[in-house]
């Protein structure tokens, strides 16, 4: 393939990502949009947080085995509501940003798998078929835009929803904003002006006329109709490939010296999904951070890890602050499940079903709280699903479904018809956000 086809290809294929400086930026530069709504943001702790040793906390019981070495000389903190590990960075972190956190504990995953586990996470379903929450949400809320749901790693299936775009290197944004542009020659272009827009009408009708025939599925139509009016937005995407900056202006991946060394780029991440919302382009965004599966010497990795996750989520909300994005900002911090309550040969901890939610929104009323309950032992206890209450006998255990099930309904998805094609009938509702 030649490079004007590959490049040519790759603008008809790819709807394009953006990512911009940190440094100062114009109001002016951003493309306006309609939608002022909430804008949602996942972050995946992918191969199992420890919540023992950070938002569920646990000390050690006598004639029991060890849950966490910590709670040999410390005791369990205290922030506004919530109690917190006194485990890494966590006092700094909960005493910061406990009034914008509702922590939702004794979660059943229903599963030890990691893959399942993070189907169950993000859908709400322990088997596939069921899109993630943020491509639900910008399905229904702003299918039109072209950047309405952004994934920056983890687990993202949206079901024929929408077709989320997928960054991995912000460095070659450009060449898909710009498939006309000469690398080489940053002064000349591929083809002439005339030429590309005599290829870019010729796209456009080719896609209008694929919308016309009878044959194509109502599915089939709908995928085309989005494609259409991604293209016809992607003029927006112009005013992105003047701010994308060198790599030098991004936030620099980290080396985390965990057991087996891990790079991270979450708070590259986080930039990217703040200012792809800043731009009015993108309405969701999905984050992730690896190497949680601590089986062996757990404290150690789970410390480093669990530190950097939340100076990014810290550096996040100050940012957003910055943009003016703040206030419209739903932040849901999950992992596919979570560690057994004890330490393995390795000083490790194995894979354990009960795992928490930590849902993150400045001025509401529904944070500063701690629902759902577990044991010493981290086993889930049976709640009352009306007054969210310990009820043994007429109580329910929490799953998946139950969060996304009140999350949909709080971001006022529930009627929308993306939902409805992926319904949670006979789910409960537990008013996590009353």
């Amino acid at each position: 393939m030649s490079d004007i086809t590959r490049r040519l290809f790759l603008a008809r294929l790819l709807q394009a990502g953006v990512t911009l400086s940190t440094t100062a930026l114009s109001k002016a530069a951003f493309a306006q949009t309609s939608f002022n709504g909430k804008l949602l943001m996942t972050i995946q702790c992918q191969g199992a947080w420890d919540v023992s040793s950070f938002c569920d906390p646990k000390t050690n019981v006598a004639g029991e085995k060890e849950i966490n070495h910590w709670a040999r000389t410390k005791s369990i903190g205290t922030a506004g509501n919530l109690r917190y590990a006194p485990f890494g960075i966590n006092q700094k972190f909960f005493d910061k940003h406990y009034s914008k956190m509702l922590v939702i504990n004794g979660v059943d995953m229903q599963t030890n798998s990691h893959s399942t586990g993070e189907i169950s996470t993000w859908s709400g379903r322990t088997a596939l078929g069921y899109p993630s929450l943020t491509s639900v949400y910008a399905a229904s809320v702003a299918p039109e835009l072209a950047l309405a749901s952004i994934n920056l790693g983890g687990w993202a299936n949206s079901e024929g929803l929408l077709n989320p775009t997928r960054i991995k290197n912000p460095n070659q944004l450009n060449s898909v904003i710009y498939p006309n542009a000469d690398n080489s020659n940053t002064n000349k272009t591929m083809v002439s002006a005339n030429d590309m827009a005599r290829i870019q009408a010729l796209q456009m009708q080719s896609v209008e006329n694929i919308l016309t025939e009878q044959a194509a599925l109502p599915q089939d139509l709908q995928n085309r109709q989005n494609y259409l009016t991604a293209i016809k937005n992607s003029e927006g995407l112009k005013a992105f490939g003047a701010l994308i900056p060198k790599s030098t202006n991004l936030q620099a991946a980290r080396t985390l010296a965990t057991r087996s060394t891990t790079t991270s780029t979450i708070h590259q991440q986080a930039q990217i999904a703040l200012l792809a919302f800043k731009s009015g382009l993108c309405v969701a965004a999905d984050l992730v951070e690896g190497g949680f599966d601590s089986h062996f010497e757990s404290d150690t990795d789970q410390d480093i890890l669990l530190a950097n996750v939340m100076d990014a989520v810290d550096q996040l909300w100050d940012y957003a602050e910055q943009l003016e994005l703040a206030n419209r900002l739903v932040v849901i911090i999950g992992s596919d499940f979570s560690r057994t309550p004890y330490y393995n040969a390795g000083n490790g901890k194995d894979h354990w079903p009960i795992s928490s939610y930590v849902v993150m929104e400045k001025n509401v009323r529904y944070t500063n709280r701690m629902v759902g309950l577990t044991d010493g032992g981290h086993n889930a206890l049976k709640i009352n699903p009306q007054t969210l209450a310990r009820d043994d006998s007429k109580g329910m255990l929490i799953y998946s479904n139950h969060v996304h099930k009140a999350l949909r309904r709080y971001l006022g998805l529930e009627n929308m018809a993306a939902a409805k094609l992926f319904p949670f009938n006979g789910v409960e509702d537990f008013p996590f956000f009353s």
